[in-house]
């Protein structure tokens, strides 16, 4: 059937990409956010609880294989044969040294079915010698896609939300990704108070 949809979806994309279907198996490996701990902000985001989205066995007191071994348990009673991308979803996954990001990211990576990584982050959050390794990965045939939280691209909408970053800080952190085969991604929150149609058209735009 003809697709007559005006953009690419993520799930057509990894489809046209891999040959097959391939799920994204949430992590809660433990991570805080500059944001909650002070050295930015406190209290977090005025949205913040990702009690609202991790799947039940979403728990940083398990290890990262159990979690990857639960999740890929609960998808294959839905669908039978699949690879996976290991999500590390829960507030910044990139908020730590390089030599603890590794042996989290690798210690995901050691499973058979999982193919790749999708790390959410903040924008502020990403250092150079983290983007650097995340290269070799993706030079090594991993799938590594890195998820950055944007929100608004308003920086009077960011403010009022207690979000503790700019667009600038946006735009300086995909310039830095760029051109490394790291596949590159932005949330959006859609309907942030005080935002208009408009503006939210604007944000598509700006991102584009």
């Amino acid at each position: 059937m003809k697709n007559n949809s005006r953009y690419k979806d993520f799930t057509s994309f990894i489809r046209n990409k891999f040959g097959e279907r391939v799920q994204k198996v949430s992590i809660n490996a433990g991570f805080t956010c500059p944001n909650k701990d002070g050295s930015k902000g406190v209290g977090g985001c005025t949205y913040c609880n990702n009690n609202t989205f991790n799947p039940d066995y979403c728990k940083p007191i398990k290890s990262i294989r159990m979690q990857i071994e639960e999740g890929i348990a609960f998808f294959s009673r839905k669908y039978k044969s699949q690879k996976y991308l290991a999500y590390f979803q829960a507030y910044t996954n990139t908020y730590a040294p390089l030599n603890d990001l590794r042996i989290m990211y690798e210690e995901a990576l050691s499973h058979d079915n999982v193919i790749g990584l999708v790390i959410a982050t903040r924008p502020d959050c990403i250092k150079n010698d983290v983007l650097d390794y995340l290269e070799e990965l993706e030079n090594k045939g991993y799938f590594i896609k890195l998820e950055f939280g944007l929100e608004s691209t308003n920086n009077e909408t960011l403010e009022a939300i207690n979000r503790c970053q700019t667009h600038e800080d946006a735009i300086d952190a995909f310039k830095r990704a760029d051109g490394r085969g790291i596949h590159l991604g932005g949330h959006l929150i859609l309907g942030l108070p005080g935002e208009s149609k408009k503006d939210m058209l604007e944000h598509a735009c700006k991102i584009s």
